[in-house]
């Protein structure tokens, strides 16, 4: 891959080696995608960018897929406004064995933080390991349409640290000076986690998220759901020690099986004091929140403002009601023992309004569009559910089979969207990242249980709500997002 500035500005070439390394995490040692030799792979520091990639990005959706010969521009990445916008921190995502790295996009030149300059910033990457092998994983999570199995370990920065066996000496470091405040930039690069994160004894001041300023607020713990960012700012103020920096994982879905394991690195003051003591010294533990703490994860997700006031729709054009879910698919006859390995030789498959999507095979969507390729997609994607049901209460059996297509819900150039995201209990219950493509959306706001517009609707922030590109549907609950159709394709 390479990435290269599409301004007038500093040109930067970046050449990516993606191959399979072996990688030793919990005393064994797998076979597992690495970038450059490295996992996590590089990070990236940039100011606007593009993405040239020799593998497939959007398959059959924006682009048909390409091969290793062929080189495509990719803009899903689109910064409108950069005077106002963070250089925040986004992360590229392997779509096979799990390899992830961050991409900062650093304010223009010229332009600067709307908050003191931070002495150092680093990047802190939480992820999951399987001790098994990365392809394994993936072709059991392809076999039953389900999330992988639980993870064996938390990672920050790739490593486990020390509460996992063989992990203690690779742990990872982030080093500070007494009085400095630093800027820490955290990455949700897990799969399908949600988790709580916290640094022993210490405050954090969050001053944005995915890649967008935030209203500055000061927190003593995070909760990122899988492909979201937040960027801290921390004061080392405490007596010079090692402490820890720990995750663990928010499971609020009632009997869902995760990996209740803590991965830690550490904070550690650089000083005379603490150097001759601090290393017969064990670091500091942060009191974790419980996993199933919604409280606090909910008291920190409503705590987003944006900075000043925002450009959110007001007069919406597309009010649309996407119920969010799993459910179950029968599968063809002869296809039950390969690759529908689900309840019953059934196979997951997640659905909105009862659709769940097929990637088309010859042609992709906006290619079929452009060229009026007919039997590509349909454009009746349902506005509404099409049967209204108690989303989050006892679901009926005859909700759980979704139906199979290539729907398309069609927008105008400008016109202006709000979506309603409910989650259900359509088989299960459980959080749901939710990410357009291409866009930043307002949340403007969220809830538990079935959303009843005569009264949520009271509860709508229009005047600050917070910018993001993924947002964190409740389990049990409801998110709204509005944003403006300016992004062609």
């Amino acid at each position: 891959m390479s990435a290269l500035s599409i301004t007038n500005a500093k040109v930067h070439y970046h050449d990516f080696v993606v191959q399979a390394t072996p990688v030793k995490r919990l005393c064994k040692t797998h076979n597992t995608i690495t970038v450059n030799g490295m996992y996590p792979g590089p990070t990236l520091r940039s100011t606007t960018v593009t993405l040239l990639s020799s593998t497939p990005l959007t398959e059959l959706v924006t682009m048909s897929p390409f091969t290793d010969q062929e080189r495509v521009t990719h803009t899903g990445l689109r910064f409108k406004d950069k005077k106002a916008r963070f250089g925040g921190t986004l992360t590229v995502l392997g779509s096979e064995p799990p390899s992830h790295g961050a991409l900062i996009i650093r304010p223009r030149e010229g332009d600067s933080y709307p908050f003191p300059k931070p002495k150092r910033e680093t990047p802190l990457l939480l992820g999951e390991w399987w001790d098994a092998n990365p392809i394994d994983v993936v072709r059991q999570a392809t076999r039953t349409g389900a999330a992988p199995n639980v993870s064996d370990a938390y990672t920050i920065n790739g490593q486990p640290g020390d509460l996992y066996n063989c992990s203690s000496k690779d742990t990872i470091t982030v080093p500070v000076d007494s009085g400095e405040t630093n800027l820490l930039r955290v990455v949700n690069s897990g799969l399908n986690q949600q988790l709580f994160f916290k640094v022993a004894n210490h405050k954090l001041t969050v001053v944005g998220a995915d890649a967008s300023y935030v209203k500055p607020f000061t927190t003593s713990v995070l909760m990122l759901g899988p492909g979201q960012t937040t960027d801290v700012l921390i004061t080392a103020d405490q007596p010079p020690a090692k402490y820890y920096i720990a995750a663990r994982a928010y499971a609020s879905a009632q009997g869902a099986p995760f990996d209740n394991t803590t991965t830690t690195a550490i904070l550690e003051y650089k000083s005379a004091a603490c150097s001759a003591k601090c290393a017969k010294v064990k670091p500091i533990m942060p009191t974790m929140p419980a996993f199933n703490d919604t409280a606090t994860a909910t008291a920190f997700t409503t705590s987003f403002r944006s900075p000043g006031k925002t450009l959110v729709p007001t007069k919406i054009d597309h009010n649309l009601f996407f119920t969010v879910g799993l459910g179950l698919n029968n599968c063809p006859r002869g296809a039950r023992a390969r690759n529908c390995q689900g309840p019953n030789g059934t196979r997951f498959a997640a659905s909105m309004n009862n659709v769940s999507f097929v990637l088309p095979s010859n042609f992709s969507l906006l290619q079929a569009h452009q060229q009026g390729i007919p039997g590509v997609f349909t454009t009746d994607f349902p506005a509404n559910p099409p049967v209204k049901f108690d989303y989050t209460g006892n679901v009926s059996r005859s909700m759980w089979q979704p139906i199979r297509g290539t729907k398309l819900y069609k927008l105008k150039y400008g016109e202006s969207v709000q979506v309603v995201l409910q989650g259900t209990s359509i088989f299960t219950a459980e959080n749901h990242p939710i990410h357009l493509h291409g866009y930043d959306f307002y949340i403007v706001a969220e809830g538990f249980g079935n959303f009843n517009p005569s009264r949520d609707t009271a509860k709508f922030n229009l005047v600050n709500p917070p910018l993001r590109n993924t947002a964190s549907v409740p389990v049990g609950g409801w998110a709204v997002i509005r944003f403006v159709a300016d992004n062609p394709g």
